[in-house]
């Protein structure tokens, strides 16, 4: 089934989908996200516009697996995108896929503006391909 990823961020949300068969992770997109309304319905949007079975959600733990205001909103987002829509929602760890999605790009040598605007699709990406591989 087709799984989407979501990688919040606060001025940035980046998407990201896989195959029928969970074996690959690309990028689909990047949304604004400075108005969380507007964001989960451009959201449940695109689990209706490309048919996922389910969505993942980044949970940005710290490196000590605490949790802090960022996880939080994400718990938050979860919970209201679940109601906004009829598959199941995950929750990810993800941390250091920002950091690894800088990498990608700094050996790809993706630089200024579109390094921006691609930072977080990448970055959904790699929390929808660590999910991928935790449940194969």
């Amino acid at each position: 089934m087709k799984i989407l990823a979501v990688d919040l961020g606060h001025a940035r949300t980046g998407l990201a989908i896989c195959d029928e068969g969970e074996i690959l992770a690309s990028p689909l997109m990047v949304l604004p996200s400075y108005n969380w309304d507007k964001l989960l319905i451009q959201v449940a949007e695109q689990v209706e516009k490309t048919g996922a079975g389910a969505v993942v959600i980044g949970l940005p733990k710290n490196m000590d697996g605490t949790e802090g205001e960022s996880a939080q909103n994400a718990r938050d987002f979860a919970q209201k995108l679940s109601e906004k829509i009829s598959v199941f929602v995950h929750l990810q760890d993800e941390r250091c896929t920002t950091m690894v999605a800088h990498t990608y790009l700094n050996d790809t040598n993706v630089r200024g503006k579109k390094r921006k605007a691609v930072v977080d699709a990448v970055a959904a990406t790699i929390i929808l391909q660590d999910y991928l591989s935790a449940h194969s």
